[in-house]
This record gives structure tokens, sequence and C-alpha cells, in this order.
């Protein structure tokens, strides 16, 4: 069998993929009018076995989603990872997966509103590696884009027709020759990356844009906040942050859950502190990584195992 995905739930049952499809009339194809999650898996070999990071979290999430845009769902996030967990096992994966679960307007329409719509919840699984190829030193430059406004579209939803935002910022820092990009807010502030949280570090101290920056309340952001003050020691502050303060950062970092723990050597062509992934960066991508693979005894309730095979 191939990699995968193979399955996916849709309209209530796990069927082949190549049967989950949508008419080319729905709503949320038309308007943008869904919302997605990204959930991550990872593979443990000595254990043998897959754990799924935070997907309660993810799943919750998912709903608030949900219902900004008004959708009446039979699900819980507990059902949600019940549903997960079948996919998981059906399709066998022995190697790191992302997961995506969506919701949409299912309703085949023509006009723009949110009421008076049908909506359903999809989810599939496929393996997926590192979403920045340089996670260790990454070039970044910021975005001639601004962030979308939370009165615009809501910044903490993942609501799909606001990525379209995400790819102009992304597809104009990659063609400039750049891996990533940071966006400033309509006050002028750092809010994140195309599809990232950011922090950087100065002075001992970890700063991060806070949750009213139009920024999106990333589960790896409050996981990352809980590892630097807890495992790490270190002093964290939720503030604005001004574009230049980021040329003179000691370091600096991206995360989320596609992208993980993502290294920043230089933004629009200045090196961050020496240039290469520094001492706090470093330390907090160990942590991160054994965190998620289920081999840290701290907060293993926040790893799910798909097969359960040991012990």
């Amino acid at each position: 069998m191939a990699a995968g995905p193979n399955y996916a739930f849709f309209k209530g049952k796990i069927v082949p993929i190549d049967e989950a499809k949508v008419s080319v009339m729905t709503h949320a194809l038309n308007y943008g009018t869904g919302a997605f999650g990204g959930v991550r898996a990872y593979w443990n070999a000595e254990d043998e076995d897959l754990y799924i990071f935070r997907p309660l979290d993810h799943f919750r999430r998912v709903l608030n989603s949900a219902r900004l845009l008004m959708m009446d769902l039979p699900y819980t996030p507990e059902s949600m990872l019940d549903i997960l967990l079948q996919l998981l096992r059906k399709e066998g994966f022995r190697e790191d997966v992302y997961i995506r679960p969506l919701v949409y307007k299912s309703s085949n329409v023509i006009g723009v509103r949110l009421h008076n719509l049908e909506a359903e919840f999809t989810m599939f699984a496929q393996p997926f590696g590192s979403y920045i190829e340089d996670e260790e030193g990454s070039k970044v430059t910021f975005s001639a884009w601004r962030r979308v406004d939370d009165n615009a579209i809501p910044a903490r939803g993942k609501i799909s027709g606001a990525y379209a935002n995400s790819a102009f910022i992304k597809t104009d820092a990659m063609l400039n020759g750049f891996d990533e990009a940071l966006v400033l807010n309509e006050n002028g502030h750092i809010s994140e990356g195309s599809a990232e949280n950011f922090f950087m570090v100065r002075d001992g101290v970890a700063i991060t844009p806070p949750i009213n920056a139009n920024i999106l309340e990333g589960i790896t952001r409050r996981t990352v906040l809980q590892l630097l003050a807890e495992e790490m020691k270190m002093p964290v502050v939720e503030r604005e942050i001004d574009r230049t303060e980021v040329y003179l950062a000691d370091e600096a970092f991206f995360c989320g859950t596609g992208v993980q723990v993502v290294a920043i050597a230089e933004v629009d062509h200045r090196p961050i502190g020496t240039g290469k992934m520094g001492p706090v960066v470093q330390q907090l991508r160990s942590l991160y990584f054994d965190l998620v693979r289920g081999k840290l005894s701290q907060h293993r309730d926040w790893n799910v195992p798909v097969y359960c095979t040991k012990g």
C-alpha cells in the first residue's frame, strides 16, 4: 500500500480517499467558508507507537472555528479523537504524519452568507516531514502584506479563506529567495509568520506578540511558553514587538504544528545574533522533539498513543 493518504473520514464514515469528493458548487470552495486544523503524530521507534500530540486541544480549536462560522456540528473533541484513532489505525502509519481536520459549509448554493447552510466535518492524514527545509537556520524577510485584522476575518480561527493572505505572504517571500516571512499587523507591530507564531530572545528574555496582535492562538505557542518557563526557567513576556527589535535580537524562531520549532538565522539579510541557531533555540528544539515523541514524563497526557503496543 502507498504511503497515503489512503483513507478519509467523509460524510460520517471512513472511505477510500478517492471517494472523498465534493461538488464544484460547494459553498466552502466558492467562498472560503471553512476552517481547518493541523495536528501532528510522531513515530516513536523504541515504543513502536505513534503519538498524537495534543489532539483534544486541536479539536477544541476546530470546533471554536466552526462556532465563529455559525456551524452546528454533532461532534465533540473526544468523538473527533475517536475518529482519528480509527483512521490512523486503518492507515497503519509507522512514521511521522500530519493530520488535517476540516469543517466546511457543504451546501451546494450560490450566495455569500454564513446562515442557513449545511456543514460537514472531514479528516485525513499523510506522512509529513519538515515544513521549512532549513529548520536550523531559516532566512526570513518582512512581508509587504499585512496580517488580516481580527475585525476583518477572525484571527484566532483557522478560517480557510483567510489563508489566501498567508499564500500571498509565503509566495512573495519564497520567490524573493527567502524561506519565510514576518508579517506586521495594521498597527505596525509584528504579528506572526505566514502561518507560524514568532518568538525572539533579547537579553535572556523570550518575547512573543500577545494574542490581541492578530495572531493565531497557537497550540504549539502555548506548549513553547510552558517549556521556556517551566523546563528552561527563562522569563517570558507577551508584548508588542517593533520591526527593528527583531534585527537586534540575540535569537529568534518560529513555532507551530506544521513548522514545529524553526531557528531564524537572518532577517532581511541581517544576521540574528551570530547568524546561526543559538543555545536557547537548540535546547528548546531538543525538548520539543522529545516531548512530542513521548520521551518526556512531563505532560505525558499530551501524547495519545495510536497502537498502544507498549505495556
